[in-house]
């Protein structure tokens, strides 16, 4: 049997029925639907975490493998080996693997889950490159815009809110969902560390924000505080 087969063999041996419709439902994966056509098999994230962990040596060619397939948890598994090399190695070339299949890791828990640990990590360290990430924001491809924002969380951990805001402002006329609530979530992000940023962000830019973009990055104010900018 061959290696891909003993990895997904595993992480079948792990997986609950029950969960798949919660999964599908909770991954919009209806007819028209962001998640369309995505295929559950009902594996949680701490289980996949461990197939991950027993697996993190494999080659990135079994890997890209695992980000073609049309389940759900293989793709996942796949982004989570290479946040594990990442994090072992600080490889250029996972990074440079991570950009080339990008387009294949396309749901959001993907994302979010691996894009600040080795897209904004490599940006951090790589700061002359950075006007990469900008243009990652304006892709034609609804997750590599998300990992253009979700990457800066790795900034954000590390008090620099520059790329944040800069691509924020890039992304604040996104039509999508998913687009405004990952904005508003590493806005927030930003206010938990340095208010006062936010806020000369708000003050400049609420008016035009997309409501839920704006829900989402004053979640943490006071209700007086939320509702000044909720009713204006």
């Amino acid at each position: 049997m061959a290696e891909i087969e003993y990895i997904k063999k595993d992480l079948k041996l792990l997986s609950n029925s029950e969960k798949i419709t919660i999964y599908q439902n909770f991954f919009k994966t209806g007819k028209g639907q962001y998640g369309e056509g995505d295929i559950f098999i009902g594996v949680t994230v701490p289980n996949t975490r461990k197939i991950a962990k027993k697996y993190r040596k494999i080659s990135l060619e079994v890997i890209s493998k695992l980000l073609d397939s049309k389940i759900h948890e293989e793709r996942l598994l796949g982004v989570l080996i290479l946040v594990e090399k990442y994090q072992k190695l600080s490889d250029d070339k996972i990074f440079l693997f991570y950009k080339k299949h990008n387009k294949k890791i396309n749901n959001w828990d993907l994302v979010d889950l691996s894009a600040d640990k080795i897209v904004g990590n490599y940006y951090y360290k790589n700061k002359d490159k950075i006007n990469n990430l900008y243009k990652l924001a304006k892709s034609d491809n609804l997750w590599e815009r998300r990992t253009s924002i979700v990457s800066t969380f790795y900034f954000i951990k590390n008090n620099n809110f520059k790329p944040t805001i800069d691509i924020s402002l890039l992304l604040m006329n996104d039509r999508h969902d998913l687009i405004h609530k990952a904005v508003g979530w590493m806005l927030r992000e930003v206010g938990k560390r340095n208010k006062k940023i936010l806020l000369e962000f708000l003050n400049k830019n609420y008016r035009k924000m997309p409501r839920t973009m704006l829900r989402y990055s004053i979640e943490k104010f006071s209700e007086k505080e939320r509702q000044k900018y909720l009713k204006k």
